[in-house]
């Protein structure tokens, strides 16, 4: 496989994956498929792997986790500075998975494959060739 096209498969993988996930702490996937359902339950299960945080803060946590997500999900799929936030994008998710391991065990985050997508962003940073990415047109016009 092209490797322009393995580059361009991470970045939309990744950024899918932060999205669904806002998605289900919005309630925008059906309960069938929902992991959180509403942002009650993000909440509860954010303050579960966050032991070490107040209770007072967990909201902010909260806040703080899907605003990044959203932010490294469209810097991702624009294709801007895609190293830079592909590297943001390993670190979040990195954090993620060591958070759920200590506070709820190895499965989860091993079920959910967070190591294997933090892997991937991490991957993604190292590829240095532009593909269909905003820094690729922005450079082109400036020649």
């Amino acid at each position: 496989m092209n490797k322009k096209l393995i580059k361009l498969f991470l970045r939309l993988a990744i950024s899918i994956g932060f999205l669904s996930a806002v998605a289900d702490r919005f309630g925008i996937w059906s309960k069938e498929v929902a992991v959180w359902g509403n942002w009650d339950s993000f909440l509860s299960y954010t303050e579960l792997i966050n032991p070490w945080f107040p209770k007072t803060l967990i909201p902010t946590v909260a806040i703080l986790a899907t605003a990044a997500e959203i932010s490294l999900a469209i810097f991702l799929i624009i294709g801007f500075k895609t190293e830079l936030f592909a590297k943001l994008s390993g670190f979040l998710l990195l954090i993620f998975a060591l958070s759920m391991t200590f506070s709820t065990g190895i499965k989860g985050p091993l079920d959910f494959s967070v190591f294997t997508a933090s892997a991937g962003a991490f991957a993604l940073s190292l590829m240095k060739e532009k593909y269909l990415e905003s820094d690729n047109l922005i450079l082109k016009t400036e020649k």
